[in-house]
């Protein structure tokens, strides 16, 4: 009866990071299709930016002032660099860049592009020397394969479009030159949006090295986003009428992106990062990609097409492949060498440090920040060999 107990406990732990893990793509759904009907209807995107980190910047706050107040005093101007760089490359322009691009396209061709996010990073990495290829092992093939795969998709998705159809009778015909269009220049965004969320993840691999605090972190670059945005949306932008808030979907969707799209989702994540490892959360992303695809031919009557769902497979397939090869490829740098003669030294500082996954998608943070803090064992003291004479000559 407590062996079956166990396991229930055990299935029930595992139900449970799944479906957070679902919840976390069904946010994402409908951060899309929000974002994407405000944005259509006349949003200034910075506007949207600024306000969507003011309320994640309330939302985080409590975390960072309660579990980490200590560490706020240790924000150098060094650290409150990269910090600020942070919120440049992956909020300022990433995420300015990808709203830009989600208002001239669709919440599916937008989405697609977040699925090529690890790839970009990937491929950077390598480029910059922090990645190798090994072509000549089994997984360093699966990775170069699934690299192409997306790529491929992406090609397939912008040069192929085929037969299309309507899921939904509310579809909305519109003009057919303008849209292509938008579509390209929203495809540039895109891909510039790719660009520069791959240099964020590579910019977060050096500061979670010297400042190691997520909420803290997130905290601080939330306020730094919402000033940045604020500045930059005024230098593009100056009317009222751009800023304004009423009580219509705009703010509806602004406390939804903060609250849970930011502070929500970065918890659900960070918790299943705990539990099941950092690439655990990435193979969830795909599932993002479909929801959109269904729920705006659904709900938004957008049409679909032959080549936006071959592309779409190839990048699914592509993602999973490559996930999967990284995954055992930080399994096995992970394990020790049998062959090594002796165990290398502990760092000075006594911090054990973990591998560093640079593929994690968007939403997925350093791995290194989620990991508990492992224990250190104070060593027995040694007896000396005069003491154990001496207990011998006085028994």
């Amino acid at each position: 009866m407590v062996m079956k107990m166990e396991k229930i406990k055990k299935k029930l732990n595992g139900s449970n990071v799944l479906i957070g893990m679902l919840t976390v793509q069904v946010i994402a759904t409908g951060l899309q299709l929000l974002s994407k009907v405000i944005l259509s209807h006349g949003t200034f995107v910075f506007a949207l930016t600024t306000y969507r980190h003011v309320v994640a910047t309330l939302c985080i706050a409590p975390f960072a002032l309660l579990w980490e107040r200590e560490s706020l005093k240790k924000v150098t101007w060094s650290i409150f660099f990269w910090l600020f760089m942070i919120a440049l490359t992956g909020i300022i322009m990433a995420m300015g860049l990808f709203y830009y691009g989600l208002k001239d396209t669709t919440a599916t061709y937008a989405t697609n592009f977040l699925n090529l996010i690890p790839i970009v990073t990937f491929i950077f990495s390598t480029v910059l020397g922090m990645e190798r290829l090994r072509l000549k092992t089994k997984i360093g093939k699966i990775k170069l394969l699934g690299a192409m795969l997306c790529l491929a998709g992406a090609l397939t998705i912008t040069l192929y479009k085929g037969k299309v159809f309507y899921i939904s009778h509310n579809h909305k015909h519109q003009n057919i030159s303008k849209a292509n269009e938008n579509v390209v220049r929203g495809t540039i965004f895109l891909m510039c949006s790719c660009m520069s969320y791959a240099c964020w993840f590579l910019i977060q691999a050096k500061v979670s090295k010297v400042f190691p605090y997520k909420y803290s972190a997130t905290f601080i670059v939330s306020m730094i986003a919402t000033v940045q945005g604020a500045i930059v949306g005024v230098c593009i932008d100056r009317r009222k009428a751009s800023w304004k808030l009423g009580f219509n979907l705009q703010l509806i969707t602004i406390f939804y992106s903060g609250a849970l799209a930011t502070a929500a989702t970065f918890c659900f994540i960070s918790w299943t990062v705990t539990k099941k490892g950092p690439t655990y959360p990435s193979m969830f992303n795909p599932l993002a990609l479909i929801f959109v695809t269904i729920a705006e031919a659904v709900l938004l009557g957008q049409e679909m097409s032959i080549g936006s769902l071959l592309g779409m497979f190839l990048i699914i397939v592509g993602l999973y492949s490559f996930l999967r090869a990284k995954t055992q490829e930080l399994t096995q740098i992970g394990l020790p060498n049998p062959g090594d003669a002796e165990a290398p030294p502990p760092p000075e500082n006594g911090i054990i440090t973990r591998t560093k996954n640079m593929e994690l998608p968007i939403l997925a943070l350093e791995n290194a920040r989620f990991l508990p803090t492992p224990v250190e064992v104070a060593p027995a003291p040694i007896e000396k060999q005069e003491d154990k004479d001496e207990e011998k000559q006085s028994i």
